[in-house]
C-alpha cells in the first residue's frame, strides 16, 4: 500500500469514528455554544444596566447633594429589576415548527439544534441524552452541507429528515399527556418509542454525514494519486 492509500484509509477511518463515536468526552454542540453565548449577552445586559443606574444615581446624588434612604432604597429595586428584567428575557430568537420548514438547508442543523435544544426540559432523560448526540450529529453535518444547494436531492433528504421528521416525531410525543407517556400499549410505552426512534435518526444523520463526505474524499483519493505519479516518479527518476 501507498503513502496516499495510507493517508486516504487514515481519513476513511477518520470520519467512520466521528460518526460512530458513542463515549469519551462529548463536544459541545452548536446550540450548547449558543446557550453560552446568550448568557454571556444577558450579563452583559445586567451589567451595562446595572453601571448606568449606578451613574445615574451618582449624578442625582451630587446634584441634589445626596440621594437620601428612599432615593437608596429607588437604587436597589431598580438594580433587582434590571437583574430580573434581562436575566429572564432570552437574546435568542425561539425557533418554531414553521421556522424549520422555510429555513435554507445550510443553516437548517443549526436551527435543528436549537429547536431541540428548546425540548430539552420535556423529554426524558434517555431522550435527551440522545438529544446530544444528535446534535453533535448536526454539528458535524452542518459544514457538509455548505456546498450544497437547496433544490438537489441531497438538500430534500436532510430537509426530509432534520427539518420534517425529526420534529414532527419529538412533537408527536409532546401532544401524548405526560400521565401516559411511561404506560405501555401493545407493549410498548411513549417514552420506549421516541428512544428508539431517536436512535435511528441520530444513525441516519451520521450516515448522511459520510454519504456527503465520499465525495471529499474520493477527490482526496484521486489528487493525492496524481501526486504521486506527478511528483513522485519524477523524483525517483
Amino acid at each position: 500500500m501507498s503513502e496516499v492509500d495510507d493517508q486516504i484509509a487514515r481519513s476513511r477511518a477518520m470520519l467512520q469514528r466521528m460518526a460512530e463515536d458513542r463515549g469519551g468526552a462529548p463536544r459541545a454542540s452548536r446550540a450548547r455554544r449558543l446557550q453560552v453565548r446568550d448568557l454571556g449577552r444577558r450579563l452583559t445586559r445586567i451589567a451595562i444596566a446595572v453601571a448606568v443606574i449606578l451613574a445615574v444615581t451618582t449624578v442625582a446624588g451630587l446634584v441634589l447633594n445626596g440621594i437620601g434612604i428612599m432615593g437608596a432604597f429607588a437604587m436597589i429595586v431598580a438594580i433587582v429589576a434590571a437583574v430580573l428584567f434581562f436575566g429572564a428575557r432570552s437574546t435568542e430568537r425561539p425557533v418554531s415548527f414553521e421556522r424549520l420548514a422555510q429555513s435554507d438547508v445550510k443553516a437548517l442543523p443549526a436551527q435543528t439544534e436549537r429547536w431541540l435544544s428548546q425540548q430539552r426540559p420535556l423529554l426524558p432523560a434517555p431522550a435527551v441524552q440522545l438529544v446530544d448526540r444528535i446534535g453533535q450529529r448536526l454539528d458535524t453535518l452542518s459544514p457538509q452541507l455548505a456546498r450544497v444547494d437547496n433544490d438537489t436531492p441531497e438538500a430534500q433528504e436532510v430537509r426530509k429528515l432534520i427539518g420534517e421528521q425529526l420534529p414532527a416525531f419529538v412533537a408527536d410525543y409532546e401532544r401524548v399527556p405526560a400521565a401516559l407517556r411511561a404506560q405501555e400499549r401493545n407493549g410498548r410505552t411513549p417514552d420506549m418509542e421516541l428512544v428508539d426512534g431517536l436512535r435511528l435518526i441520530e444513525q441516519e444523520i451520521g450516515d448522511m454525514t459520510q454519504r456527503l463526505a465520499a465525495a471529499d474524499l474520493d477527490q482526496l483519493q484521486t489528487r493525492g494519486r496524481f501526486l504521486e505519479l506527478r511528483y513522485k516518479d519524477e523524483a525517483q527518476g
